[in-house]
Protein backbone atom coordinates (compact mmCIF):
# COMPACT_ATOMS: atom_id res chain seq x y z
CA UNK A 1 0.00 0.00 0.00
CA UNK A 2 1.47 3.67 -0.30
CA UNK A 3 1.52 3.78 3.41
CA UNK A 4 3.34 1.01 3.73
CA UNK A 5 5.71 2.68 0.85
CA UNK A 6 6.08 5.44 2.30
CA UNK A 7 6.66 4.37 5.60
CA UNK A 8 9.63 1.78 4.40
CA UNK A 9 11.12 5.27 2.36
CA UNK A 10 10.65 7.23 5.58
CA UNK A 11 13.52 4.13 7.43
CA UNK A 12 15.37 3.96 4.19
CA UNK A 13 15.53 7.70 4.41
CA UNK A 14 16.44 8.12 8.61
CA UNK A 15 19.64 5.59 8.16
CA UNK A 16 21.16 7.00 5.02
CA UNK A 17 20.87 10.69 6.11
CA UNK A 18 23.04 9.63 9.26
CA UNK A 19 26.08 10.01 7.69
CA UNK A 20 24.93 13.47 6.84
CA UNK A 21 22.99 14.89 10.19
CA UNK A 22 22.53 17.78 8.81
CA UNK A 23 20.95 17.36 5.27
CA UNK A 24 18.16 15.57 7.31
CA UNK A 25 14.54 16.18 6.00
CA UNK A 26 13.33 16.04 9.73
CA UNK A 27 14.99 19.14 11.40
CA UNK A 28 12.40 20.96 8.95
CA UNK A 29 9.50 18.57 10.56
CA UNK A 30 10.23 19.40 14.18
CA UNK A 31 13.58 19.08 16.23
CA UNK A 32 14.85 15.83 16.63
CA UNK A 33 17.65 15.37 18.75
CA UNK A 34 20.80 13.52 17.69
CA UNK A 35 24.15 12.15 19.48
CA UNK A 36 25.28 9.62 17.26
CA UNK A 37 22.38 7.17 18.33
CA UNK A 38 18.86 7.43 16.89
CA UNK A 39 16.70 8.70 19.09
CA UNK A 40 14.76 6.82 21.27
CA UNK A 41 11.52 8.38 20.66
CA UNK A 42 11.57 8.22 16.92
CA UNK A 43 8.82 7.21 15.71
CA UNK A 44 8.25 6.41 11.57
CA UNK A 45 4.79 6.94 11.93
CA UNK A 46 5.02 10.36 12.99
CA UNK A 47 7.59 11.13 10.56
CA UNK A 48 5.29 9.47 8.12
CA UNK A 49 2.69 12.11 9.18
CA UNK A 50 4.38 15.26 9.11
CA UNK A 51 5.68 14.19 5.80
CA UNK A 52 2.32 13.86 4.33
CA UNK A 53 1.56 17.13 5.63
CA UNK A 54 4.14 18.44 3.69
CA UNK A 55 3.37 16.93 0.52
CA UNK A 56 -0.13 18.03 1.08
CA UNK A 57 0.71 21.58 0.48
CA UNK A 58 1.74 20.72 -2.69
CA UNK A 59 -1.66 21.78 -4.82
CA UNK A 60 -0.32 20.74 -8.09
CA UNK A 61 -1.99 17.99 -10.17
CA UNK A 62 0.31 15.98 -11.49
CA UNK A 63 -2.25 14.41 -13.75
CA UNK A 64 -1.66 18.58 -15.75
CA UNK A 65 1.49 18.90 -15.14
CA UNK A 66 3.89 19.50 -18.62
CA UNK A 67 4.50 15.75 -20.33
CA UNK A 68 7.95 17.30 -20.33
CA UNK A 69 8.64 17.37 -16.06
CA UNK A 70 7.23 13.68 -16.26
CA UNK A 71 9.03 12.92 -18.57
CA UNK A 72 12.26 13.29 -16.78
CA UNK A 73 11.30 11.62 -13.86
CA UNK A 74 10.60 8.65 -16.40
CA UNK A 75 13.80 9.23 -17.67
CA UNK A 76 15.77 8.81 -13.82
CA UNK A 77 15.86 12.67 -13.57
CA UNK A 78 13.31 13.05 -10.82
CA UNK A 79 15.76 15.70 -9.00
CA UNK A 80 15.16 18.25 -12.32
CA UNK A 81 11.68 17.34 -12.12
CA UNK A 82 11.32 18.59 -8.31
CA UNK A 83 13.49 21.93 -8.87
CA UNK A 84 11.65 22.64 -12.19
CA UNK A 85 8.38 22.39 -10.30
CA UNK A 86 8.98 23.76 -7.15
CA UNK A 87 11.08 27.04 -8.71
CA UNK A 88 7.57 27.41 -10.58
CA UNK A 89 5.54 27.17 -7.76
CA UNK A 90 7.08 29.20 -5.89
CA UNK A 91 7.44 31.87 -8.08
CA UNK A 92 3.45 31.67 -8.77
CA UNK A 93 3.13 31.90 -4.74
CA UNK A 94 5.51 34.24 -3.48
CA UNK A 95 4.37 33.47 0.44
CA UNK A 96 6.16 30.29 -0.42
CA UNK A 97 9.75 29.85 0.02
CA UNK A 98 11.43 27.63 -3.00
CA UNK A 99 12.83 25.12 -0.03
CA UNK A 100 9.89 24.50 1.62
CA UNK A 101 7.92 24.27 -2.28
CA UNK A 102 10.74 21.87 -2.84
CA UNK A 103 10.12 19.49 -0.18
CA UNK A 104 6.97 19.62 -0.41
CA UNK A 105 7.07 18.90 -4.30
CA UNK A 106 9.78 16.23 -3.27
CA UNK A 107 7.02 14.62 -1.29
CA UNK A 108 3.68 14.76 -3.41
CA UNK A 109 6.07 13.64 -7.11
CA UNK A 110 7.46 10.79 -4.88
CA UNK A 111 3.88 10.05 -3.59
CA UNK A 112 2.48 10.25 -7.16
CA UNK A 113 5.32 8.22 -8.93
CA UNK A 114 4.71 5.32 -5.97
CA UNK A 115 1.05 5.65 -7.16
CA UNK A 116 1.40 5.64 -11.06
CA UNK A 117 4.58 3.69 -11.69
CA UNK A 118 6.21 2.50 -8.73
CA UNK A 119 8.85 0.51 -10.33
CA UNK A 120 10.27 3.68 -11.30
CA UNK A 121 10.75 5.10 -8.13
CA UNK A 122 13.42 4.31 -5.61
CA UNK A 123 13.80 5.91 -2.33
CA UNK A 124 17.52 6.57 -2.78
CA UNK A 125 16.10 9.45 -5.63
CA UNK A 126 14.43 11.42 -2.76
CA UNK A 127 17.39 11.36 -0.56
CA UNK A 128 20.31 12.01 -3.30
CA UNK A 129 17.78 15.05 -4.45
CA UNK A 130 17.29 16.07 -0.86
CA UNK A 131 21.06 16.07 -0.22
CA UNK A 132 22.19 17.40 -3.15
CA UNK A 133 20.44 20.87 -2.85
CA UNK A 134 22.86 23.23 -1.59
CA UNK A 135 19.76 25.68 -0.72
CA UNK A 136 17.48 23.31 1.02
CA UNK A 137 20.78 21.86 2.57
CA UNK A 138 20.99 24.67 4.09
CA UNK A 139 17.76 25.84 5.02
CA UNK A 140 17.61 22.75 6.84
CA UNK A 141 20.68 23.58 8.66
CA UNK A 142 19.48 27.03 9.51
CA UNK A 143 16.47 25.33 10.66
CA UNK A 144 19.04 23.55 13.58
CA UNK A 145 19.60 20.01 11.48
CA UNK A 146 19.50 17.45 14.39
CA UNK A 147 20.48 19.43 17.50
CA UNK A 148 17.06 20.48 19.38
CA UNK A 149 17.40 24.35 20.08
Amino acid sequence: SLIFSLFLCLLIIYYAIIPYPTLSLLIVLGPVPFAGEPPSDFDPVIIASRLRQIGDQCNMDFERVSSEVLAEVLTGKFGAAVDSLSRRWSDQNPEMVYERAFLSVSVKLMMYVLKKVPSMFHPSQLITVINGNAQVKNYIEASGGWVST
